[in-house]
């Protein structure tokens, strides 16, 4: 069946339809990743949009449900040069095509992905419609897709109530050391399914207990916490900080998340108590921008944004240079810091913006990109061990002034 993709610009694709029969309106942006479409598909910070993959051929793997970030796919549509309709993985449970057409993911296959990239890149992200009618009017549709907005989505991806992830208890299940694995074609026989691979090599967050704000968490960030040791409690975004607070714990985790950061202002206000606590924070994406508006700076929405696994980040403490994992269309404002609050941490080695800030006289550090990865490099996990230390400094302070309140 033919399919269509109309941006706003009045540029049309035609292509083959694929996953659900139906028609959506969306943000189109592209993500350069090579790998883990199915990580990006179940990434709810794509919630609101449609997803380019510039990699030529996707779906030749299939889909793991055990490599999903969280419990479903979330972006409005799914864009590919060539769809791969035999997978060939022994991991595999599905095709992708099955899998877009189980969760009612409508898409297209066959145009030019290249094409539709530099269009992005040059004029920016723009609305676009995914349809299979052949008599749609153009004139009747490019109002529409102007108007769209993603809206408030963090409202949608958020989990509904609290929930407990426990902590690893040994190294032993987190999974073979990466580098380490080998295939036990028994074990395969036997029905068994090999664990993922891990960088983690200490069990350094025993007995701490961490609350994640699920603006849109992917399920990774929750892990890379509970396998160092970590209990990690996940809260609705839209829990008071009071409530948080008196849950007393060790620390703060914001997660990542879709949408425009200006749209959250009911949860600005929330964080900007965490803020005023002497709780250790460490945000991600989303969490990155609230924390900056909620002291004070600004964001903008960038013309294109960073969605891919190839992203250089420079430390500017080290001078280091990180691969980074990434998916975000807004980005801090730097010209509008007050470093008495906050100053750079990282950088973008492509672009000069803004990618962490490390908070003046505050248990306080955040990123732009993701440590937790899935899909892309893991590069930066050690970031999660900074927030552990971070936890365990803050307690020896608490210990030694007599167990003063986090408050």
């Amino acid at each position: 069946m033919k399919a269509f993709l109309v941006l706003e610009d009045g540029t049309v694709f035609e292509g083959t339809h694929i996953g659900a029969d139906r028609e959506i309106i969306s943000e189109i942006v592209f993500n350069t990743s090579m790998a883990g479409y199915l990580e990006v598909l179940t990434d709810p910070s794509y919630a609101g949009q449609a997803v380019c993959m510039t990699y030529p051929l996707t779906g030749n793997y299939g889909i793991c449900r055990e490599d999903m970030e969280s419990r479903r796919p979330w972006p409005d549509g799914f864009i590919v040069r060539e769809l791969s309709r035999v997978p060939c993985n022994f991991r595999c449970d599905m095709s992708l095509q099955q899998f877009l057409e189980e969760n009612d993911v409508p898409g297209i296959a066959g145009i030019d992905t290249r094409a539709l990239t530099k269009i992005l890149r040059e004029k920016g992200t723009m609305n676009g419609m995914i349809t299979t009618r052949e008599d749609f009017c153009r004139e009747e549709v490019l109002p529409k897709l102007k108007a769209y907005t993603t809206g408030r989505v963090v409202e949608r991806v958020t989990c509904r109530e609290k929930y407990i992830v426990k902590p690893s208890l040994s190294l032993d299940e987190n999974g073979p050391l990466s580098g380490a694995a080998r295939f036990d074609a028994d074990y395969y026989e036997k029905g068994g399914r090999e664990q993922r691979p891990t960088l983690i090599k200490e069990l350094n967050g025993v007995g701490l207990n961490v609350a994640l704000l699920d603006f849109g968490a992917k399920d990774n960030i929750a892990l890379s916490l509970a396998g160092r040791g970590c209990q990690v409690t996940v809260w609705p975004a839209f829990t008071s900080a009071e409530e948080i607070i008196a849950s007393q714990p060790d620390g703060i985790m914001l997660s990542n998340g879709p949408g425009d950061p200006k749209e959250c202002a009911e949860i600005i206000g929330e964080i900007k108590k965490l803020y005023d606590t002497e709780i250790p924070v460490f945000a991600i994406c989303l969490g990155h921008q609230l924390m900056a508006l909620a002291t004070g700076a600004d964001t903008y929405k960038m013309k294109y944004g960073h969605r891919g696994g190839n992203h250089p980040v420079k430390d500017l403490k080290t001078g280091r240079v990180y691969i980074s994992s990434q998916n975000h269309g807004y980005v801090v404002d730097m010209d509008k810091l007050d470093p008495n609050v906050a100053v750079p941490a990282f950088v973008n080695v492509n672009d000069g913006t803004n990618e962490g800030l490390a908070y003046t006289g505050k248990n306080i550090f955040t990123v732009q990109y993701h440590p937790e990865a899935c899909p892309g490099p893991q590069d930066s996990g050690y970031l999660f061990d900074r927030f552990i230390d971070m936890m365990r400094e803050q307690q020896r302070v608490t210990k030694m002034e007599g167990g003063a309140s986090h408050a």
